[in-house]
């Protein structure tokens, strides 16, 4: 992906000529590419910390200890993989560092910079259609093999619900959990924990209502959000994965109903915009002026601790209410 936006002629400008580093143990020099791997002291040498970005693609489980490194470094421009945290603790933690080493985090949430998303909020703004009613969110594909490999997400809301929490977020303000569960996933004679599915239904502050539902464990694709407004309904299908970049918008008002394609390709997009950010002095302000996306990543991460909680609970419930009923079946 850096190589092809380098390559790009919009964005080359953004990017240093020398070749790309790469901090990973397991990865062996390769003279055919750009990448070139290195140990994070030596990277630190051939290249000005204050002057490089880094992507930080650890487990959102594994990462205080690699940025407080990184800080101590002198890296400040740092992009992290979604979720920004497992937990509100593990949050905490990173947001204390970003304060001690003065960081500039970026999450890497392309969602929030789609085309597809940029198109719903101008409707949302534009007023034609009323106020926003309900949000439906539908994700699903098959993560079977990443799963059983084991990833370093330890629930199924830690995987596609970041992306569709945080769109919510972004197009209803903010708001509390108030249901949520979850399944296991049954793959190859093994029960993984929590993998299977995961669903949430979220009150923002505003009155309107969202329900997410994602199924890890489903036969195909879809990444759907419908948009229930007084006076009608949007209905966005984002790119299904990496292999295709065409979003669909579908528009059903008092007219009739219509259908656009949209060229999304929102990754790309993404880390365009964050560099060039970053090439523009990023958080002028330091640690006291983040991103403009991080207080809603930091949202998404309290609000998936909780409803991980609420399903916890629900779970435990249930399994002692089965017992109970296994009792009174034995006597």
């Amino acid at each position: 992906m850096l190589r092809r936006l380098r390559a790009a002629a919009d964005s080359a400008h953004l990017f240093a000529p020398a070749p790309m580093l790469a901090v990973d143990p397991n990865r062996r020099p390769d003279a055919a590419t750009d990448l070139r791997p290195t140990s994070l002291a030596e990277a630190a040498r051939l290249s000005d910390p204050a002057d490089t970005v880094v992507h930080l693609c650890t487990p959102p489980t594994e990462r205080v200890a690699a940025l407080d490194t990184l800080g101590r470094l002198g890296y400040r421009r740092i992009l992290l993989e979604k979720p920004f945290a497992a937990d509100a603790a593990g949050l905490d933690e990173l947001l204390a560092l970003r304060e001690r080493h003065d960081l500039d985090l970026v999450v890497v949430a392309q969602w929030l910079g789609s085309r597809l998303t940029d198109r719903l909020r101008g409707a949302l703004a534009g007023g034609a259609y009323g106020p926003l009613r309900t949000i439906h969110v539908v994700q699903r594909k098959p993560r079977f093999s990443r799963s059983l490999a084991g990833a370093g997400h330890p629930t199924a809301f830690d995987i596609e619900l970041p992306h569709s929490l945080g769109l919510c977020l972004s197009l209803a303000g903010p708001g509390r959990i108030t249901a949520a569960g979850g399944t296991d996933m049954v793959v190859a004679g093994r029960v993984l924990p929590r993998l299977g599915t995961a669903w949430l239904n979220l009150q923002h502050d505003g009155g309107t209502w969202t329900r997410i539902r994602s199924d890890l464990t489903s036969p195909v694709r879809e990444r759907r959000v419908t948009l229930e407004l007084a006076h009608g309904t949007l209905i966005g299908h984002f790119p299904g994965s990496e292999a295709d970049a065409y979003a669909r918008l579908t528009v059903i008002d008092h007219d009739g109903e219509s259908t656009e394609l949209l060229h999304d390709d929102s990754l790309s997009t993404f880390l365009h915009r964050v560099y060039a950010y970053f090439a523009a002095g990023g958080a002028a302000g330091g640690a006291h002026h983040p991103h403009p996306d991080l207080a809603v990543n930091s949202q998404v991460v309290r609000l998936l601790d909780r409803a991980k909680t609420i399903a916890a609970e629900s779970r435990d419930a249930q399994a002692r209410n089965n017992a109970r009923h296994r009792t009174v079946a034995a006597r």
